[in-house]
């Protein structure tokens, strides 16, 4: 006879450019009962924007860029043996065309971050930062759409919390979204993994040296005057979802 089909927990966690995704892919992957994918529109948004990243032709050329393939992909079961499909997805790479249907069948999450220390970050890999490229907008629209949908709040983290009491957030985050909270998350090996994308040797240095998620430690930025605009247009969609966190 056929085995039943195993339930699949299917969790896309959005999160804009430098925070703590990559690490918090790590903390998931490093599951026994789960299997990850990294940022499964990267190549799509390449290729539609244009947008010069590193590696960009490389990823263009090895990825999907057909979205409508992409959602199937984040439909499906990932692995018939693990009942965790986790999912690090990417604000911005969900571009207006892509239809927002399929978020009805993922649990989805949001992992958001304090928009100053996004940008003083992120402009030191690209100086010219523009409000789009940044993710809070996209993820405002997504959380709404989201929240319309299901009728209920859906998980907010914010990365600030998480890096202070790592073992509190993710129990909470385990507990909101139904799966059994495990200590194989707060810890992981060094290195690179397979389920990385092929621009890891671009963007995933540091998270490469670690094996857990960095201390927290406070920083005093000032941003320059022409990026405070920005910063403000961020921080109003990131207030309506730190609102709604978890703590």
């Amino acid at each position: 006879m056929p085995q039943p089909e195993i339930p699949i927990t299917r969790i896309a966690m959005w999160s804009g450019p430098r925070n703590i995704s990559t690490a918090m892919m790590r903390s998931w992957g490093n599951r026994p009962d789960t299997v990850v994918v990294d940022e499964p529109f990267y190549a799509f948004y390449l290729k539609e924007t244009g947008t010069r990243h590193p590696g960009a032709e490389e990823v263009i050329a090895r990825g999907e860029t057909d979205w409508r393939k992409i959602v199937e992909q984040c439909r499906r079961n990932a692995s018939s043996a693990r009942p965790i499909f986790y999912q690090k997805q990417m604000t911005h790479h969900l571009l207006p065309e892509v239809s927002r249907d399929w978020l009805r069948d993922v649990t989805n999450c949001f992992l958001i971050r304090d928009p100053a220390e996004v940008i003083a970050s992120y402009v030191k890999k690209n100086p010219e930062a523009e409000l789009n490229d940044l993710g809070f907008v996209q993820q405002a629209e997504i959380f709404d759409f989201v929240r319309s949908q299901a009728g209920s709040v859906p998980p907010v983290i914010d990365a600030d919390d998480v890096l202070r009491d790592p073992e509190r957030m993710l129990r909470l985050l385990c507990k909101a979204i139904g799966v059994e909270f495990s200590d194989a998350m707060l810890s992981w090996p060094p290195g690179p993994r397979d389920t990385d994308g092929i621009w890891a040797k671009y963007w995933y240095a540091e998270v490469e040296r670690s094996s857990g998620f960095q201390p927290y430690g406070e920083r005093k930025i000032e941003l320059p005057e022409h990026l405070r605009e920005i910063e403000q247009h961020c921080r109003h969609c990131y207030e309506q979802l730190y609102q709604q966190r978890l703590h």
